[in-house]
């Protein structure tokens, strides 16, 4: 059986909740300090450097706890200009604000797609080739346009990796608004055509779309095709399972063999595999520093860039755990500062928790070594009797057994006449691994064809990523990604004039971002694996779950009415152009 078909999808925009600021101005006569709403600080420094041809040196980047990015703050945009100017103007400060009119003409937005997708199946339903030709659109400027068209294809590999797997994609310039980074890095728009012809595909066998998908998406110790190494940890058919559960999929199938009401229900499904961090193809480093303060608590600082997701709750967890200290005796210092943080590239790519959990574990392991070896020295007891418990070192056979009080071990390690010192740890890694997550999105959905109008009734996104730090945190990430993609398929987009290139609705009245009255209860489920190239067993989360809600809900649609829509968003206009073509109207 071969299916070849041509999907498509829209620009989008990230629609984060803080506008793109940032300011400048020089704090002596030559060193610039710009303080931004970034995602990159210690890229915005290199870059800004290139840009004015400045000492690096000369340049500092702070990052204050800032709303939101979803990538289009993983470019620099207003950075050198506020430096230029600054210089310009002898030091005075500079801001710059831009209005959510101008973020949305003028800073970055999802590339549009076109790609032609041809599979190649047996008729029993095991999966022997698919191929991929994909056109990206970039707008003005290339921003991130190659590197995603590159890592949406190398990323969704592994869904089904024993098939061959053939791939090619361009970028054009377009005199439109730019297209960069957002959340999941071209994986939304190439999942969507892959999964819509997998849907597609099962059906021209005649095998359930469930079915067709347990039968060849990828187990622990397949090979990634890229590069022949095994995948370490994969629970896609848990997801897979899990999910065909929560949504009763065998039981609904079979309450609706026929239909062909006005109102008809539909049953929809689709995979994804995503990466955690961009090894091999960027270097991966991360830092960490903790000190232990004269209290007893201990400051930790990384170069990892919070910008809502909660990277400093689960770093602060990590630290708990592997020094065996209580969490209100940590603190994180959120803001980032070239000066004086770790390096670390930055928040995207879903990469956080795991590149930076690995320099937490090593750090926080030494600090920790380093207090039961002073404890040792105050007590003149083994070391290898001792432990941390809390505020307190500890015996290890009797963990009630209080010895001493990290506060008083810390005031002694400071202010003894002769011997200690601060009691810090300072770790810079590079990772080299990049293990795989996975997961997929069910939805169960009502159309009404006379009106031209889709209500989504039950959607659970479920993921294998690895141990999961924070379960509440973790459902935040999926409720929020849902929501997302929920708005790219049924209403997101951004119209531009074909001939003018003018862009009609780069505002938040005209620019349908759906609310919480038009979602539905998002339903989230994890199938927890143990990723062992992660200390903590971790694998990325932030962005899957973005990608597989709208082939989904196509697939749905397709399911409720068999019409085969390969485009998103899905609006009134849309279908009724489809159902109107199909005679459903």
């Amino acid at each position: 059986i071969i299916h070849e078909g041509q999907y498509e999808t829209q620009m989008v925009q990230h629609v984060h909740i803080e506008n793109h600021t940032a300011y400048a101005y020089l704090n002596d006569l030559e060193h610039i300090v710009i303080v931004s709403s970034t995602q990159i600080p210690h890229i915005a420094r290199r870059v800004v450097g290139e840009a004015l041809d400045i000492p690096w040196g000369r340049i500092r980047v702070i990052k204050p706890y800032i709303g939101g990015g979803f990538g289009a703050k993983q470019d620099v945009v207003l950075e050198p200009m506020v430096a230029f100017l600054t210089l310009k103007l002898d030091g005075r400060p500079v801001k710059i604000s831009l209005t959510r009119e101008e973020c949305m003409l003028n800073t970055r937005n999802r590339h549009p797609m076109i790609a032609t997708v041809k599979i190649g199946a047996t008729k029993d339903g095991t999966l022997l080739a698919r191929e991929m030709d994909g056109l990206f659109l970039t707008g003005a400027y290339a921003s991130h346009g190659h590197s995603i068209a590159a890592a949406s294809g190398s990323k969704n590999t592994l869904i089904y990796p024993r098939a061959a797997i053939g791939y090619h994609a361009r970028t054009v310039y377009a005199n439109i608004p730019i297209a960069g980074a957002m959340r999941a890095y071209g994986s939304p728009q190439v999942v969507f055509a892959v999964e819509c012809a997998m849907e597609d595909t099962a059906r021209k066998i005649g095998l359930d779309s469930v079915a067709f998908r347990l039968k060849n998406v990828a187990r622990q110790d397949d090979l990634n095709p890229l590069n022949q190494s095994p995948i370490l940890s994969c629970g896609i058919v848990e997801c897979l399972e899990k999910g065909q559960e929560m949504i009763q999929w065998q039981q609904k199938k079979a309450d609706r063999k026929s239909q062909d009401g006005k109102i008809r229900k539909g049953l929809g499904v689709a995979c994804f595999s995503y990466g955690t961090g961009t090894y091999p193809m960027n270097v991966e480093v991360a830092g960490a520093r903790i000190i232990l303060n004269q209290d007893g608590s201990v400051h930790v600082q990384t170069g990892a860039t919070e910008i809502g997701q909660g990277s400093d709750t689960v770093v602060a967890q990590m630290v708990a755990q592997t020094m065996g200290l209580l969490m209100d005796n940590i603190h994180i210092v959120t803001t980032q500062d070239t000066d004086v943080t770790p390096f670390d590239t930055g928040a995207y790519a879903s990469r956080q928790a795991f590149v930076v959990g690995n320099a937490v574990f090593q750090a926080a392991s030494e600090l920790r070594e380093k207090i039961l070896m002073y404890a040792a020295e105050m007590t003149e007891r083994p070391v290898a009797s001792l432990d941390i418990n809390g505020r307190n070192i500890v015996l290890l056979d009797d963990p009630d057994k209080k010895i001493l009080s990290l506060n008083d071990l810390a005031l002694d390690a400071y202010y003894h006449v002769d011997r200690g010192g601060q009691l810090t740890a300072d770790v810079s890694l590079k990772t080299l691994t990049n293990p795989a997550t996975f997961g997929c999105t069910f939805v169960d959905i009502t159309v009404n064809i006379p009106l031209c109008r889709i209500t989504i009734d039950e959607i659970y996104n479920v993921h294998d990523s690895g141990v999961i730090l924070n379960p509440s945190t973790a459902r935040g990430q999926v409720e929020g990604g849902v929501a997302m993609g929920i708005g790219a398929a049924l209403t997101e987009q951004v119209l531009i004039d074909p001939v003018s290139g003018k862009v009609h609705n780069n505002n938040m009245l005209d620019y349908k971002v759906p609310t919480m009255i038009d979602l539905p209860d998002i339903g989230s489920a994890f199938v927890e694996t143990f990723e062992p190239t992660a200390r903590y067993g971790n694998k990325s989360l932030g962005e899957p779950p973005v990608i597989t809600p709208p082939p989904a809900i196509r697939n749905a649609l397709l399911d409720a009415t068999g019409v085969a829509i390969n485009q998103i968003p899905l609006t009134p206009q849309v279908l009724f152009y489809h159902f109107k073509k199909a005679g459903l109207i």
